[in-house]
């Protein structure tokens, strides 16, 4: 990632500020997860911020390689990188922070390209100090109107105290750097109070979760115009306090009875005491008897309607110590506390007028709500009693999907300040990316993990790591389906073996590969000869799609034209044709010519009606003793999915 420090801000200062974001919340992850306790104490703030800012990484990316591969000299604009960085977001937002993070770039992308406000500096190939000025104060306060029940002391208090301090900025009309840095220490400043606003901050003697992850993105910002990285946020502010946060690396405690606060990754100096490390034990719990490491929010993602969206139990991090038995860290008595049981998650397709309905509708239903997006695609997020509910609102405000419900759970130590007992891991688990809906209900019938890569969204390293976590096993197949996504894949891959996980990546490119690997899978094998005969059933696969082609391109079967149907054997362009089922026939038999026992077909939503029964049909009577199986996979991007073993 270039690091060239820079006056304006233009689509490449995006890119590296996008990249520089995710870096600083790579190092924070930990720590900021250690000192969730607001609004859940589900101790996964600092991992949904992360992954958040990789979807609008991968968007950015995406938006600069669509460019590279272009005709043009000319890059991306300012408009293309920070609508991209806003969609990215918005589509890949996960939790309470994650949410309102994705409106704060919305709406910093509102002023930088799409004129959100009257003095917006619009399509401009870059933007000055006084863009960056009114970005950031569209940002938060359109950040504030998304939340149902604006809160102080928490990330919305941060990103206004951001804005205040670029406006008063001096001298900064023309320089993004000044305004970056005000901006960065007006936010810094705010944080290091957020413990004085709310009182279960103060207990628990830390600063507020999505606001320490919101001084890290804006930290990067001025790394990215100064070229310096500014001194990171302190994580525990308040005296006397003794704090434990159960992170993946074990809990952060801050030190009894002594003034002064912690900044992570700091050095340190005169009057400022450093964090202790209390490492877990074998059994997963902290010593001396304090719970460990927490697994984070669970859950899974599936469309509304089918029956596979998955509720599964979160686990978080105790309250503070020396809180009195049966409290929570907020502190209530245990016996007291009613809060929701479930947080639930979506993306939603519908109008304006049917949003502010659902807003009121939700809002009554439970609490933590807050609803961004616009332009007809919105991400949802709310904590109530009635998951059902929740996800019936938003059938009826358009088209949710992605929908991904997490149980609190009645006995979690969040809410009752009780140790959990530990959830035992099954012996081997499956995990699959998949491209549509259906598909994701079939391989959750046949045991595996899902997690939906819709057209245009695949999934990052950072949700495939979270999927294998959720599949709680000691062994893990995993399964890309996508020639594209081994790179991610691997990353995955070797985080979770980090994590003491075995995981082996079988190189699938298809999700009609990945059918086969799984039809042959068997737990109770050895793990090595059960992944040698997913792979080898895998790789004995061939396959096919069927798509439409959005744009004049050269291919290995010639020129095609936009609207032009493709079809691709093995990833390669072999038949260009006009009509959808003849072209599905083409390929079929190309592919059947050299052999085959079965066929496997796999519609997607814009399939002809039937074109199913066709090609059985063509099979039945032109290649004998070749047995057909017909899937309906969704909304998976490809006409046709086509499989030959």
């Amino acid at each position: 990632m270039a690091q060239v420090p820079q006056t304006f801000f233009d689509a490449l200062a995006v890119r590296t500020w996008c990249g520089l974001a995710l870096e600083t919340l790579g190092r924070a992850r930990e720590e900021i997860d250690a000192i969730n306790v607001y609004p859940v104490a589900d101790g996964d703030t600092g991992t949904n911020l992360y992954l958040t800012v990789e979807s609008a990484v991968a968007a950015v990316e995406a938006v600069f390689a669509g460019h590279a591969t272009g005709s043009g000299p000319e890059g991306p604009t300012l408009a293309d990188a920070t609508r991209a960085m806003a969609h990215g977001a918005l589509i890949g937002a996960r939790g309470n922070s994650g949410t309102i993070l994705a409106q704060l770039l919305r709406g910093m992308s509102q002023v930088l390209a799409e004129g959100g406000t009257p003095q917006a500096v619009g399509e401009s190939a870059h933007a000055d100090g006084r863009g960056l000025r009114l970005a950031l104060r569209h940002a938060a306060d359109s950040a504030r109107r998304a939340v149902a029940h604006p809160v102080e002391g928490t990330v919305l208090t941060v990103a206004s105290a951001a804005a205040d301090a670029a406006d008063a900025a001096c001298g900064a009309e023309g320089d993004c750097g000044t305004v970056a840095r005000a901006a960065y220490e007006g936010a810094r400043a705010a944080l290091a109070a957020t413990p004085g606003q709310l009182p279960v901050l103060e207990r628990a003697g830390v600063v507020d979760a999505g606001g320490r992850g919101l001084v890290a993105v804006l930290g990067a910002l001025v790394e990215t115009f100064t070229g310096e990285r500014p001194r990171e946020a302190a994580a525990t502010v308040t005296a006397g306090a003794l704090r434990v946060g159960a992170g993946p690396a074990g809990a952060v405690v801050s030190e009894a009875g002594v003034p002064g606060a912690l900044a992570a990754g700091d050095p340190g100096g005169p009057g400022v005491p450093r964090a202790r490390v209390v490492p877990g034990q074998a059994d997963g719990s902290a010593s001396g008897g304090l719970a460990g490491p927490a697994e984070g929010s669970q859950g899974l993602y599936a469309d509304a309607r089918g029956p596979h969206a998955r509720v599964e139990a979160a686990e978080g991090p105790v309250p503070a110590v020396g809180a009195p038995s049966g409290e929570c860290a907020d502190g209530a008595a245990a016996a007291d506390v009613d809060g929701p049981a479930f947080e639930v998650i979506y993306l939603l397709e519908a109008e304006d007028p049917a949003v502010e309905r659902l807003r009121e509708r939700l809002d009554a239903l439970g609490d933590s709500l807050v609803v961004v997006g616009g332009d007809g695609l919105w991400n949802v997020h709310v904590h109530v009693d009635d998951a059902g509910a929740a996800v019936e609102a938003g059938i009826e405000a358009g088209r949710p999907y992605r929908i991904r419900i997490t149980h609190f759970g009645a006995g979690d130590v969040h809410t009752t300040g009780a140790e959990r007992p530990p959830r035992e891991r099954a012996q081997r688990a499956v995990v699959a990316v998949v491209p549509g809906e259906g598909l994701a209900g079939l391989y959750t019938e046949a045991g595996a993990t899902p997690v939906l890569a819709r057209p245009g969204e695949p999934p990052a390293s950072g949700e495939l790591v979270q999927a294998v976590r959720r599949a709680h096993a000691r062994e893990v197949v995993l399964l890309p389906n996508d020639a594209e996504l081994r790179h991610t894949a691997a990353a995955a891959a070797e985080q979770a073996r980090t994590e003491g996980i075995r995981v082996a990546l079988i190189p699938t490119r298809s999700a009609v590969q990945g059918i086969a690997a799984l039809a042959v899978h068997e737990p109770e094998r050895r793990f090595d000869e059960d992944v040698v005969s997913m792979t080898s059933a895998a790789g004995a696969t061939r396959y096919a799609e069927v798509t439409v082609a959005e744009r004049q391109a050269w291919t290995m079967a010639g020129i095609c034209q936009a609207g032009d149907v493709l079809g691709l054997i093995d990833g390669d362009v072999a038949v260009i044709g006009s009509d959808v089922t003849a072209t599905a026939e083409t390929v079929l038999d190309r592919m059947l010519a050299s052999g085959g026992e079965m066929v496997t077909l796999v519609l997607g939503d814009e399939a002809p009606g039937t074109i199913a029964e066709h090609l059985e049909g063509r099979v039945r009577e032109g290649y004998l003793a070749v047995d057909t199986v017909v899937y309906r996979g969704g909304r998976q991007g490809a006409v046709l999915l086509i499989g030959v073993e």
